[in-house]
């Protein structure tokens, strides 16, 4: 099987207003964002690929012209963006281009990721 990724970054704002007004993410905060989008293949195109990597340039547009240096809650119309929630809305988003996708991971910091695999 071949696996490959390709990592995107924005910075967002975003709270979590359901959580205790003590508890720090209660509060409007943002992150910088890293996006990471798994594809995978069990065969390789023509040009040795499982896909192009310039082929995935439409994420980064749309990261660039809907995501970075906005605030999530209103992007995602909710009151509760978390990781996981983002995780599955990139992966949906790809997904619908690039049937090759099979994971994508959010780190809202060095140590703290999520994951969103079917």
């Amino acid at each position: 099987m071949y696996i490959i990724s390709k990592e995107y970054h924005f910075s967002a704002s975003h709270q979590l207003p359901q959580l205790p007004v003590d508890h720090p993410c209660h509060r409007l905060h943002g992150h910088n964002y890293v996006v990471e989008v798994q594809l995978q293949s069990a065969e390789l195109d023509k040009y040795g690929f499982v896909r192009d990597y310039r082929e995935l340039d439409d994420l980064k547009h749309y990261i660039d012209d809907k995501i970075d240096h906005h605030h999530l809650n209103d992007i995602f119309g909710d009151d509760n963006v978390t990781a996981e929630q983002i995780a599955k809305h990139f992966y949906d988003w790809c997904k619908g281009k690039w049937p090759e996708v099979v994971a994508v991971r959010v780190r809202e910091t060095p140590k703290s990721c999520a994951e969103y695999r079917p």
